[in-house]
């Protein structure tokens, strides 16, 4: 063992020696770094990106959109943006290219999202108008109960049980929803657009500079399981850094049995038999029945409208879709273009908005099976009127949830995609955390999921831990038509800031008029729990001035903490564009 290993054995003895629950570390648990370099160099004059100062950070902000004719792709990594531009130059759909980033996405980014997880497909077809709803979130298995785990006197559960280990995996539903997208609006065959993802999983991604920083975070818990640690640390059970190349032949071979039998050999053969044993061995409950009883859900996406556009958004049981449409109404009784976008006042008024949907949110919101929602109250204009006369311009609001039944009628990755049909295709997909439960089930090179974490352990909750149930979700793939035609294809990954970061690029590109990428580089706010939460680059005045009309302030966060917008817009000579998020990896291309 090299003699730098000494320097992480006290860390190791306090870890166990399986994939389960753990106690939360009392600080964190970061290794050592290998190099001993500064880990962010400011830029030099020959670097070609522009950058913004963020904290300590640089923020790498230009060089990341691009236009094209024929389609346009933005993801979280430019090596599946390139992955979904060659399906596209192969002559496949915008749904062929969406289930190739997905895929690729589940390799190269699996820390963030994969076929151990789950998310929304929101779709919108040239040929028909149709806009599709395809739920593949992940479902608590039959065994699921609030007995489970065991709540301390502070709220938090005993041993992060419901976060980290086998008892917060849920049943994935990528898997099938990614194959029942392709089968039914693709036109390629799974070998074709899954080939990618095998290949990359063989040969090997190269561990950017988020991908890095994330494996240092998770560190401790990637420890763990030594099925975890095998891919994501070196030999030495380091982290890998940056520049170098992580391969996975496990998650290869799963792919190849993915391409080849489908989506039977996941959800009934010999992939679903290895996540059952990982899991019931660290101490879980799920079972082959439960694999085998998952179901996608296909419905209408949730739609409203916003100063004459079109919205269509992510349904029940993602929150996501009809509390932006709740925001976007009430925003459209205040002259919001009128304002400047980095004001107090501009500032002031997201914030009471952002504060009354979540107020509804957290009051109404569950999955639909089993809790009744009233939607068609939420997003109805007349009651967004109600709400916005609740706001006042000049002092900070506190808010508890409204009443959207008098309005109701009987009636965590993202990329987006746009092609020259005129198929739109966005979509948020998720392990949850970041590394999720820790663990990689032997002999699949798989990251399983912590959805269960998404569930409330309180019994009155809407959103309660209950037997087969999906969780709320925030998840937000969303699709903005004007007179008919796509303007926009955008999500986010970042839990309930997708909802107000893809809110804000949505309002100031129709407000303000920005570019798309103007839109997402542009400074980003969010406020669920009474802190308005502002990026660095605000100044002091404006600080100055919200805290005099009473809000209580967090300007501490770093840039990466806000969600990671992908975006595709058309526009009005019907060049297509592609917009990616500087907060992560994003990249754009087109063609």
């Amino acid at each position: 063992m090299k003699r730098r290993i000494l320097t992480i054995i006290v860390t190791v003895c306090l870890l166990l020696s399986a994939c389960g629950p753990q106690p939360a570390p009392t600080e964190t648990a970061a290794p050592p770094s290998k190099s001993t370099a500064a880990q962010t160099p400011a830029p030099t004059a020959a670097d070609p990106a522009e950058t913004t100062a963020l904290g300590n950070e640089y923020v790498h902000t230009g060089g990341r959109d691009a236009v094209g004719e024929n389609g346009v792709v933005a993801t979280g990594r430019e090596d599946a943006t390139q992955i979904g531009i060659d399906i596209l130059k192969a002559g496949g759909n915008a749904i062929d290219a969406a289930v190739a980033i997905g895929f690729a996405l589940g390799v190269s980014e699996q820390q963030s999202s994969g076929i151990g997880g789950g998310g929304f497909m929101t779709v919108r077809f040239a040929q028909t108008g149709e806009a599709v709803f395809i739920d593949f979130r992940d479902i608590s298995g039959a065994g699921a109960r609030l007995d489970l785990y065991e709540v301390l006197e502070n709220g938090q559960v005993k041993d992060q049980a419901n976060k980290i280990g086998a008892l917060s995996v849920a049943v994935p539903g990528e898997v099938k929803g990614m194959l029942y997208a392709l089968e039914t609006y693709g036109t390629m065959d799974r070998q074709t657009v899954m080939q990618p993802a095998i290949d990359m999983a063989e040969n090997g991604f190269e561990v950017s500079k988020i991908t890095s920083r994330d494996i240092k975070d998770a560190y401790r818990q990637i420890l763990a399981c030594p099925a975890t640690a095998a891919i994501y640390l070196d030999p030495d059970e380091m982290p890998w850094e940056m520049g170098t190349v992580i391969t996975n032949p496990d998650l290869a071979e799963t792919l190849r049995l993915i391409a080849a039998q489908g989506e039977e050999v996941f959800y009934k053969g010999e992939i679903a038999r290895k996540i059952v044993d990982a899991v019931q061995a660290a101490g879980g409950y799920l079972t082959m029945e439960d694999f085998a009883n998952y179901e996608i859900h296909v419905t209408e996406a949730v739609h409203g409208t916003y100063r004459g556009c079109d919205i269509y958004s992510s349904n029940l049981p993602s929150s996501g879709g009809s509390i932006i449409i709740e925001m976007l109404n009430i925003l459209e009784n205040f002259d919001v273009g009128a304002m400047d976008p980095e004001s107090a006042e501009y500032f002031h008024l997201l914030s009471e908005v952002m504060k009354l949907g979540f107020a509804d949110r957290s009051k109404y919101m569950g999955d639909p099976k089993y809790v009744d929602v009233p939607v068609e109250g939420i997003i109805s204009k007349e009651y967004a009127k109600a709400q916005a006369a609740r706001i006042d311009m000049a002092k900070a609001g506190e808010y508890a949830a409204g009443d959207p039944w008098a309005f109701e009628s009987e009636s965590t990755t993202s990329y987006s995609i746009l092609d020259k049909a005129g198929n739109m295709v966005t979509v948020t997909k998720t392990v949850d955390a970041t590394f999720a439960s820790g663990m990689v089930a032997a002999g699949t090179g798989i990251l399983l999921n912590d959805t269960l974490v998404d569930f409330s352990l309180d019994p009155e909750s809407p959103n309660v831990l209950g037997p087969n149930k999906r969780p709320l979700s925030s998840m937000s793939p969303t699709l903005v038509l004007k007179d008919g035609q796509p303007l926009i294809a955008l999500g986010a990954p970042g839990t309930t800031r997708i909802i107000t970061g893809v809110m804000q690029v949505i309002t100031k590109v129709i407000d303000h008029g920005m570019d798309i990428q103007d839109a997402i580089d542009a400074v980003r706010m969010h406020d669920d729990f009474g802190t308005l939460i502002l990026e660095r680059r605000v100044p002091e005045s404006v600080i100055e001035a919200l805290e005099a009309m009473g809000h209580k302030l967090n300007t501490g966060e770093e840039w990466f903490t806000f969600p990671c917008v992908q975006a595709c817009e058309r526009k009005a000579d019907g060049t297509l564009k592609g917009a990616a998020d500087p907060r992560r990896d994003g990249k754009a291309m087109g063609y």
